[in-house]
C-alpha cells in the first residue's frame, strides 16, 4: 500500500504484514478496513463485538468481512492480547471410539463458551507427546487437556515452565501441589480388580490376562488383576500375555489361539480392552470353542458392538462422555480463575456382566 493511502492508525509494519499476507492470498484486517472505509482498529473492535462501536457499523464491518472471506488470525490475536480461545487436547488415538467420545464431549462444553480444540495424537508414545507440546505451547493455548500422567521428563519440564491451566483425563492422582493435581477419571486399578473378582465369583480359577499397547492405563488394570489373584492365592505369572502392539481384532484372535494352545487349563481370560476381547470371541467361534462353557471371555471399556457379540461380552463400562464434559468444565473454571473445589474427580466405572462369562 503506498504511504499516501495508509490510514492514520496503520504503521509501516502493518503495511509490510499486509503485503506478506497478500502474497499468500490471505485477506487481512487492513483489507477489510479499506473496503469498509474505517480504521483497522475499528474493524478489530467491531469483529470482537465491543460496545463502543455502533451496532450499524458492526453490521457493516461484518458484512464486508464476510464478503471478502476474512478469517481472523487467532494466533496473532492471542500473542497481542495475551489471551487465547484455543485449548490443546492430547489423546492417544483417533481410531479408538473411546477417545472420539471424549473429544465430542469436550468440544460441546468448550464450544458453547467460545473455546476451540487443537487436537494432537500421541500414539501412546511419550516422545510424540513431547513433540506435540513443543509444537503447540508456543501458540499459547488457553489450557491443556492431557490423557493420563505418563509424560517424559522433558515434557514435565515443558509443562513446568509453561504454567498453562491443565486437567488430566482418564486417570486419577493423589492430591498434591501445582496443576498436576487436577484430574477427571476413575481408578484403572480398581476397575481391573473388579473384573477379576467377578470372574472369581463366577467360579473361575485359572484366569489369564491379555494386554495390548501396554500403556499406563493397561498396566494399571493388570495391577488390579494381580492384586486380587495374589490375595486369593491364585496368581500365575505364566497366564499373562502382554503384547506392545496396538489393540485390534486380529491381535485378540492371535492371543486367544496362542493362549489356548499353550495353556489348555485356562478357564477364563480377562482382555485389557474390548477390541481384543471381540477378536477373541470371533476366533473362539471359528475354532469351535464354546464360550463360556469351555472358557470365559471378558473385556474392558464397553465399546459399541460388545453387546452384539455372540455371546454378548462381559466388560467394564467407562464414563467417556462424562469424563470429557467434567474435564472441560473443570478447565473452564481454572481459566476463569475460579476455585475448583474438587481437584480430583472420580467418576467410577460399572461392571457389565453378560453371557460371555
Amino acid at each position: 500500500m503506498p504511504p499516501e493511502t495508509r490510514t492514520k492508525s496503520e504503521t509501516p509494519a502493518d503495511s509490510a504484514s499486509s503485503r506478506r499476507s497478500r502474497a499468500s492470498g490471505r485477506v487481512t484486517l487492513s483489507d477489510v478496513a479499506q473496503a469498509a472505509g474505517v480504521s483497522p482498529m475499528t474493524v478489530s473492535r467491531a469483529l470482537r463485538g465491543e460496545r463502543r462501536v455502533a451496532a450499524a457499523l458492526v453490521d457493516k464491518v461484518r458484512e464486508v468481512a464476510d464478503s471478502l472471506g476474512y478469517v481472523p488470525d487467532l494466533a496473532a490475536r492471542a500473542l497481542a492480547s495475551q489471551k487465547s480461545t484455543q485449548v490443546l487436547v492430547l489423546v492417544p488415538m483417533l481410531s479408538n471410539t473411546l477417545f472420539v467420545e471424549v473429544l465430542e464431549a469436550v468440544h460441546k462444553v468448550l464450544f458453547a463458551q467460545g473455546y476451540h480444540m487443537l487436537i494432537g495424537v500421541t500414539h501412546y508414545d511419550p516422545a510424540e507427546e513431547e513433540q506435540l507440546l513443543r509444537a503447540y505451547l508456543p501458540m499459547r493455548p488457553a489450557g491443556l487437556l492431557l490423557t493420563g500422567f505418563d509424560h517424559s521428563e522433558e515434557s514435565r519440564k515443558l509443562l513446568a515452565v509453561n504454567p498453562v491451566p491443565r486437567v488430566h483425563l482418564m486417570e486419577l492422582r493423589e492430591p498434591g501441589t501445582g496443576p498436576d493435581c487436577y484430574s477427571v477419571g476413575f481408578s484403572q486399578i480398581a476397575a481391573g480388580a473388579e473384573m477379576t473378582r467377578h470372574l472369581l465369583d463366577k467360579g473361575y480359577r485359572r484366569i489369564a490376562f491379555c494386554g495390548a499397547q501396554l500403556d499406563a492405563r493397561v498396566m494399571q488394570r493388570l495391577e488390579g488383576y494381580r492384586q486380587v489373584l495374589k490375595q486369593a492365592g491364585l496368581y500365575d505369572q505364566s497366564l499373562e500375555i502382554l503384547n506392545p502392539e496396538r489393540s485390534s481384532l486380529a491381535l485378540g484372535a492371535r492371543q486367544f489361539e496362542t493362549l489356548l494352545k499353550a495353556r489348555t487349563t485356562v478357564d477364563a481370560i480377562f482382555f485389557c480392552n474390548d477390541d481384543i476381547a471381540q477378536g477373541a470371541l470371533l476366533e473362539a467361534n471359528r475354532m469351535g470353542v464354546k464360550v463360556p462353557q469351555q472358557v470365559a471371555i471378558a473385556g474392558f471399556n464397553d465399546l459399541p458392538g460388545s453387546d452384539q457379540m455372540v455371546p454378548p461380552l462381559t466388560t467394564i463400562h467407562t464414563p467417556r462422555d462424562e469424563v470429557g464434559r467434567k474435564a472441560a468444565s473443570m478447565l473452564l473454571q481454572l481459566l476463569a480463575g475460579d476455585t475448583v473445589r474438587e481437584a480430583i474427580v472420580d467418576l467410577g466405572f460399572r461392571l457389565v456382566p453378560r453371557a460371555s462369562t
